[in-house]
């Protein structure tokens, strides 16, 4: 049995947020929202507009964060990570994050939306410290070969 949440596969809840992306028609955005898996679906495969096309691939490579899980997939032509990203109702979706390939590679026709998978994510504060080194001004002996 496929997993859904909300009603909706990991793979909608992707085609969902790129039918979002450039939309700006707040009643269209509302309409969008409100679409079941199967009309998400629809909508996704009948947009065939160049602002899908350019969603599609802002979400697979610049609006995710790395998640550390094991590669979930194996390409010989091609290197991945596993991405995930945080929609609006807190669900976590991840998916198999295609790059390199060479001067003739094309990692973003790799389907990835289809193998896409939910992720839990649990968010912790940690304090860092972070040090950082300069030479002092008044230093004669900084350096020594002078």
């Amino acid at each position: 049995m496929i997993k859904t949440k909300n009603g909706k596969t990991a793979p909608q809840y992707v085609k969902q947020a790129i039918l979002l992306w450039f939309e700006e028609d707040y009643e269209k955005i509302k309409q969008i929202k409100a679409m079941t898996g199967d009309e998400i679906d629809a909508a996704y495969i009948a947009d065939e507009s160049d602002a899908v096309y350019d969603a599609i691939n802002e979400m697979r490579c610049c609006y995710s964060d790395e998640t550390n899980l094991p590669d979930r997939q194996y390409s010989r032509h091609y290197e991945c990570k596993e991405v995930a990203y945080q929609f609006d109702d807190g669900t976590w979706v991840g998916w198999t994050y295609w790059y390199g390939g060479g001067k003739h590679g094309e990692p973003n026709a790799v389907d990835w939306i289809d193998d896409a998978y939910f992720v839990e994510c649990v968010e912790e504060e940690k304090l860092v410290v972070v040090r950082s080194f300069s030479i002092e001004e008044d230093n004669t002996n900084a350096n020594p070969n002078a």
